[in-house]
């Protein structure tokens, strides 16, 4: 082989190898302990000086600094981290992290199926444990992501993981739910397809939704049978949704459908769950009276309509919790998941109480998935998936992260965001 050929290889494979994400942490190895930090439990409580320590991957202890003696031998390795603060890993609910690389490139997006009725489809078979995002994410101490199918009717079944794997059995925390792209009444129309351009009435709601009721009729039947003749992927998919095992997550924005949606999902026994409705503060004391959570829209934004207050995006969850509805904060897609904390916080600007904004990104999110029995709290039995932060986590100006841990494995926090601003940053 000629040396300039070898030599232009060589470059080639550095290069590659420069762009890798980082190498999953290996095994925590040692009990840790936390001292001096400002903890925020995550079940709305606070710390104001805390010790936490964690062995095996598991907390061990959550306490008051003040009030405990402790033998520093124990520990392999022991934080500072007095006037800094500690939080559990932030979980991101209702994304398309590691289903979409780049939005504009369409090669690098393994987010939806075709056809109708995909059920089957389960996103954490697609999940990329290599992507360049989930580091990104970590950075702003979101260490869980719930990874969701879109397009088509019944988009398939999505997973939670942890942001810090191999490969997508290594990141799989549990698969959690199905999703359900309700039929809109009313839908955009005219651009490229004809007719005027604007809202209009969807003339085929009825006939979508009857749809949907004889395909879950025909699920419910079929399950009952104890021993088909004839095995039914998509129906066997359902099976977790009427064993009250798994949420039926439902996409609709408008107020009506929200509630159509609710009740179709009681109709056949089924935990309801709205993802992302733009019109979830209208009705929430329909959602209160229903026990129905939500993963919030995106605070980020413009109104829906014309007539709702400026600030509308923002307060939507102050006006949940002041109503008593369970939610979860959300962002759009994949990489500016990163901006989640800052959703939240800037709902905190909005009246939303702080430690209920913590406790909507860790524990109210845990539990609306599934997974509070082991994270979403700094409680001890929990994994250590917890970060520290020199500052505010919710504040994009305060929001450092130092020491970021993924059952009880301190991760790598460089990113591709970072070593882009090493090469071209001020020198």
């Amino acid at each position: 082989m000629p040396t300039f050929f070898r030599i232009c290889c060589l470059l080639c494979c550095v290069h590659v190898l420069a762009a890798q994400t980082p190498s999953p942490a290996p095994a925590q190895n040692g009990p840790i302990l936390i001292m001096g930090a400002i903890a925020h439990l995550g079940n709305g409580n606070l710390i104001p000086n805390s010790a936490i320590a964690f062995e095996n991957g598991k907390i061990t202890m959550v306490a008051d600094a003040t009030t405990i003696r402790y033998d520093r031998t124990k520990y392999a390795k022991i934080f500072d981290a007095t006037g800094k603060h500690v939080y559990p890993g932030f979980i991101a609910t209702n994304t398309s992290v590691g289903l979409i690389e780049i939005d504009a490139v369409r090669a690098t997006q393994d987010n939806a199926e075709n056809g109708i009725f995909n059920p089957n489809a389960r996103a954490i078979i697609a999940y990329n444990a290599d992507s360049e995002i989930p580091p990104t994410l970590r950075t702003n101490g979101i260490l869980m992501a719930q990874t969701c199918p879109e397009g088509t009717t019944i988009a398939g079944t999505s997973a939670v993981v942890q942001l810090d794997a191999w490969n997508w059995e290594d990141a799989l925390i549990k698969e959690d739910g199905v999703h359900l792209n309700w039929p809109a009444q009313r839908r955009f129309g005219g651009f490229g397809g004809g007719g005027t351009p604007g809202m209009s009435k969807n003339e085929g709601y009825d006939k979508e939704v009857q749809a949907l009721k004889q395909f879950f009729s025909e699920a419910r039947d079929y399950l009952q049978n104890p021993a088909p003749t004839t095995i039914n992927l998509k129906f066997e998919a359902l099976r977790p949704l009427f064993e009250q095992k798994a949420n039926l997550y439902l996409h609709t924005d408008q107020a009506k459908t929200i509630e159509e949606s609710v009740l179709f999902a009681e109709q056949f026994k089924v935990k309801p769950v709205i993802a992302a409705g733009d019109d979830v503060w209208k009705v929430a004391g329909f959602l209160k009276a229903h026990q129905v959570p939500v993963l919030l829209p995106v605070a980020q934004r413009l109104p829906a309509s014309d007539d709702e207050d400026i600030d509308q995006p923002y307060k939507t969850a102050r006006q949940l919790y002041e109503a008593g509805v369970q939610f979860a904060f959300t962002d759009r897609g994949s990489w500016r998941q990163h901006n989640l904390p800052f959703q939240a916080g800037q709902s905190v600007g909005a009246g939303l109480p702080y430690e209920i904004a913590v406790r909507a990104l860790t524990l109210d999110a845990a539990t609306i998935l599934g997974i509070e029995k082991t994270t979403g709290s700094l409680e001890a039995g929990k994994d250590a998936t917890l970060f520290i932060s020199e500052g505010d986590a919710l504040d994009m100006r305060s929001c450092i992260v130092t020491a970021a841990f993924i059952q009880g494995r301190q991760i790598d926090l460089d990113n591709r965001h970072k070593r882009l601003a090493r090469k071209f940053g001020p020198k």
